[in-house]
């Protein structure tokens, strides 16, 4: 079994909008390959991924599958 089996999902949407975000915010926003408000994405959760989500937790909601 990989490390991604064992560890699960995470289904990020960004909910607020960027604008007025610092650029280190936008920064994590994109590189968890959120663009557009209401956007969702699924990401494998492992420790980078979780610290990318808590610096900008504001903004999203997070649902684990």
């Amino acid at each position: 079994m990989t490390n991604e089996q064992q560890t699960g999902k995470v289904k990020v949407t960004l909910k607020k909008s960027l604008i007025g975000s610092t650029e280190a915010q936008v920064r994590v926003a994109r590189a968890l390959g959120l663009k557009k408000t209401n956007q969702t994405v699924e990401h494998y959760k492992n420790p980078t991924i979780m610290g990318m989500i808590n610096k900008i937790s504001h903004l999203l909601e997070v649902t684990e599958l």
